[in-house]
């Protein structure tokens, strides 16, 4: 038996291992994403059924009636707020590969900015960015990265409930490419950063604690990476980098 021979008997195991542990992994996320799009269905049946009663009950206007109202928008609340949870898991879950393609990151960023403004300027938040006049271009799947970046300008704008100032700051070295989401929002406590990445960990009341997961996937996708910075009282930044393209 050569040298060649031998290293791939030794290897070869290993191998198998880990392709198992992948496969095994692949199926786990096959059937918990179909377990949850089975929970979807009964609940659309259910809004939809819940709308229709809603219309019935509002044709009477008493107020035994309207006591029902108040429950049935309760009920109709948390059925939206369960399909959002799973929406939330799904995209978290769900089996993604990066599709690459060059794009000057300064555009992306651009046509974000553009979609989000609407919005932030009705939480009384104030949405800026600070990208170079020359293009940086790299090599970026648009859709994913707008994902994770939306996630992102979605957690500060609602950390700031009383308004503030959200930046997006670009710039690029011959080293990596940096992306920075600052926030004037109330900070993180620092025994919470320690697990902020973690799936469920929120510091919203009604967050799912699936959106800086995902987003953390998401930058690992792009072969890049995310990191926080936090303080109570002064707010947070995200910093974001990615590989330098070819120039």
């Amino acid at each position: 038996m050569d040298d060649t021979t031998k290293h791939n008997a030794t290897t070869d195991p290993l191998e198998q291992d880990d392709a198992q542990q992948k496969s095994s992994l692949t199926e786990l996320s096959r059937i918990v994403g179909g377990l949850a799009h089975e929970i979807k269905n009964p609940l659309s049946t259910i809004n939809l059924n819940l709308k229709l009663l809603a219309e019935d009950i509002d044709r009477h206007d008493d107020d035994e009636h309207h006591r029902w109202a108040r429950r049935l928008v309760r009920v109709q609340n948390e059925t939206d707020r369960v399909r959002a949870i799973l929406d939330d898991f799904l995209r978290y879950a769900g089996q993604f590969e990066a599709h690459l393609t060059r794009v000057n990151l300064c555009d992306v960023v651009g046509e974000l900015y553009d979609f989000f403004q609407p919005q932030a300027e009705a939480s009384r938040v104030v949405l800026r960015i600070s990208t170079p006049e020359t293009p940086i271009f790299c090599e970026l799947d648009p859709k994913l990265f707008k994902q994770a970046l939306l996630n992102l300008l979605l957690n500060a704008t609602q950390a700031m409930s009383n308004g503030g100032d959200l930046v997006i700051k670009v710039a690029a070295s011959d080293v990596e490419i940096t992306l920075e989401v600052i926030d004037t929002g109330p900070g993180i406590a620092p025994e919470t950063l320690q697990t902020i990445f973690q799936p469920y960990v929120s510091t919203k009341p009604d967050g799912s604690g699936l959106g800086l997961p995902t987003a953390q996937r998401i930058l690992r996708a792009h072969g890049g990476s995310i990191r926080i910075q936090s303080e109570l009282g002064k707010g947070t930044r995200f910093i974001l980098t990615l590989p330098p393209g070819e120039k």
